[in-house]
């Protein structure tokens, strides 16, 4: 037998208020048409001041821990993927681990931007296999509205504020494509990317956390090459194809780079969960978001074979295939 990381429950949260981009253009030269036509983009949810990526991050964990009938104290570990943590030291995680009542195991944060969840995944999969851990607590959490230039109309309207988090538990197949689970999880980075898309600033350099810069253009010509290469590498190793995967659960970006990706390997709309109108780029957050919105509203059932993917600054990327 195999063991394998099975999904046992999922949640996600979004903080008040949400801003259309009417609003946004009282403060931003910008325009409703300017950003759907090249986003995709209607909405985003903002944290308001005083709420940390901690405090999303704790509201989508108890919603995760009650969908998978689980408390605090079955967990072993728990990880949160986010580029916008509470403080420099200690770990995100360990604000969570606290205000949870987790009182044994560990936690700590895993950085690699918008490809986080995806890194986590391979993270508490890895722990789950070699018997490290039973079960996990993973979330992705940001709050990207503090690391924005609201000066800046090319990035600030991309980005909002949100929470997701599954609860991975420990299961056994048969070691193939139909076992229940993640089957395989691929994850790259290449850091000679690195000024496409970045903050300019950090603790030994500016003393700051900076602003987030970005080379749009750049960024989607490798977003889209780079990701479906992860999604074939990935299917190749399970031997499945396209036709195989019941839903694509992408990291929500830019509508432009779901439909090209897509467009690439030949998915069909329809199957591409999309969350970005109304929830824009939530970076960590924004693939577990998307899968629990899936899952809430009937689109992703139990046995369902998924592929997930990201990519981030960094440049990061990756992609995860699991059987939910």
């Amino acid at each position: 037998m195999t063991v394998r990381s099975i999904v046992l429950g999922c949640g996600s949260y979004l903080p008040e208020p949400a801003v259309s981009n009417a609003e946004l253009a009282t403060r931003v030269d910008t325009s409703d048409k300017w950003i759907v036509e090249r986003t995709g983009i209607k909405n985003r949810h903002i944290a308001p001041d005083g709420v940390t990526t901690s405090d999303l991050a704790l509201e989508a964990a108890r919603r995760a821990l009650a969908s998978a009938g689980l408390t605090a104290a079955d967990l072993d570990l728990v990880i949160v993927a986010t580029t916008t943590p509470d403080e420099t030291f200690p770990s995100t995680a360990t604000r969570v681990q606290a205000r949870l009542g987790m009182t044994r195991g560990a936690a700590f944060d895993v950085q690699a931007v918008c490809s986080g969840f995806v890194y986590g995944l391979s993270v508490a999969d890895a722990f789950i296999r070699t018997g490290q851990a039973r079960t996990v607590l993973l979330i992705g959490a940001e709050t990207m509205s503090r690391i924005l230039d609201w000066s800046d109309r090319t990035t600030c309207v991309l980005f909002g504020d949100g929470a997701g988090a599954m609860v991975l538990g420990t299961g056994e197949g048969a070691g193939t494509s139909d076992d229940r689970g993640i089957l395989n999880t691929k994850i790259f980075s290449d850091g000679r990317l690195h000024d496409l898309l970045y903050t300019d600033g950090g603790v030994s350099s500016t003393r700051g956390a900076g602003h987030l810069r970005m080379q749009g253009r750049e960024v989607f010509k490798h977003a889209v090459t780079n990701i479906s290469a992860a999604m074939e590498a990935s299917m190749a190793e399970a031997g499945i194809s396209v036709a195989d995967v019941a839903w694509f659960v992408p990291h929500q970006a830019n509508q432009r780079i779901l439909d090209g990706t897509a467009k690439k390997l030949g998915i069909a709309r329809e199957r591409v969960v999309s969350t970005i109108a109304e929830h824009g780029n939530t970076s960590a957050a924004s693939v577990p978001l998307a899968f629990d919105t899936a899952v809430k509203d009937g689109r992703i059932q139990r046995g369902d074979l998924l592929l997930l993917e990201a990519m981030g600054g960094g440049f990061t990327w990756g992609a995860a295939l699991l059987r939910y």
